[in-house]
């Protein structure tokens, strides 16, 4: 039988690795795979993760890039960091790219402010100026919300984007309103950028925590995994642009230390 293992992929900001093998632990108790792991790295992917995904002896890995939506790093980085393990690859979607996490971000909403006619909800993305990942996954979420959740309005805003995170409260139609930060864990992000962009201080928008460790984000994780072990075993391959990008990325070595950079 072929040893299986499921790689949670992350950057450690402000103890993301605790909050990692948090899932990792659920994920343990919840699948049959021989193991789940945590890989972690603070400011270069390629060198700080190579040595730990060498390591990875299971004959196929399920790597899940612990992110809401696809970065430069999960893009780039990490895929060529994974050409270091020996057995069979499968990149996973991020993890915010799962219809559960829509439940998550209502449930985050709604602690703080009651869903209603006079209630909006503002998602808040980290964004990009030069790629479509961020926005698609927030339009998804805000699409699902709308359909889904009592609240008047869903307003999405961005830090590196338009609309802007600063700009959005003078967009809100209600009384009151929620901005849920579309992030797994906690960071300066989090915690200081976006609250100051959205003027918390001021009143009229509440502010909800990020996904943590909220049980949906586990069953997101466990559902993207059941997905690629069903893919694994079809009949016919099946393509996809996580796999393009770890048969395509690979690490380089340009300051002649045999270190990569």
């Amino acid at each position: 039988m072929t040893s299986e293992t499921i790689l949670l992929i992350g950057r450690d900001t402000d103890g993301l690795a605790a909050l990692l093998e948090t899932h990792a632990s659920r994920l343990r108790e919840r699948t049959d795979v021989e193991s789940v792991t945590v890989a972690t790295y603070e400011d270069e992917p390629v060198r700080e993760l190579t040595p730990q995904l060498d390591s990875v002896t299971a004959e196929t890995v399920y790597a899940v890039p612990m992110v809401a939506a696809h970065t430069r790093d999960t893009t780039t980085e990490i895929p060529a960091a994974l050409s270091a393990v020996s057995g069979t690859v499968h990149y996973c979607e991020p993890l915010g790219q799962s219809p559960a996490i829509t439940d998550v971000l209502a449930q985050r909403a709604a602690t703080e402010v009651t869903p209603g006619e006079d209630a909006s909800l503002v998602l808040v993305s980290f964004g990009s100026s030069s790629k479509p990942y961020q926005r698609q996954t927030t339009d998804y979420h805000a699409s699902r919300l709308e359909a889904q959740s009592a609240y008047d309005s869903v307003l999405t805003c961005y830090l590196l984007q338009n609309p802007a995170v600063e700009c959005v409260r003078y967009n809100v139609p209600t009384s009151d309103a929620v901005a849920v930060p579309l992030f797994l864990g906690r960071s300066e992000v989090t915690e200081r950028r976006i609250p100051a962009a959205l003027e918390l201080d001021r009143g009229g928008i509440a502010y909800a925590d990020p996904l943590l460790d909220h049980s949906g984000v586990t069953d997101a994780i466990a559902a993207e995994i059941e997905k690629q072990r069903t893919l694994a075993g079809s009949a016919e391959p099946v393509s996809s642009f996580e796999a393009t990008l770890t048969e395509t990325q690979r690490p380089v070595a340009t300051d002649g230390d045999g270190r990569f950079r």
